[in-house]
């Protein structure tokens, strides 16, 4: 066997392994649904933190207050 050719041998092997780790997609939806999981829960946290904070409800409070007293006329 020449040099030559087991160096493609080889060659066309790494290709198939890195094209394999590349595709390979086993356990991809469950880091998936992990990430998902953790930026939904940071996101709720912040989302609560904000909301509960003093200056968002006396404002949500003063838009809901000014638009049941407006008048219509």
């Amino acid at each position: 066997m020449s040099p030559r050719r087991t160096y493609r041998s080889a060659r066309t092997w790494l290709d198939e392994q890195a094209l394999r780790l590349l595709t390979d997609e086993s356990g991809m939806s469950t880091a998936e649904y992990a990430i998902g999981t953790i930026a939904a829960a940071a996101f709720g946290a912040i989302l609560y933190t904000v909301v509960t904070g003093g200056d968002i409800v006396s404002a949500l409070t003063g838009i809901i207050d000014k638009a049941l007293n407006t008048s219509v006329g």
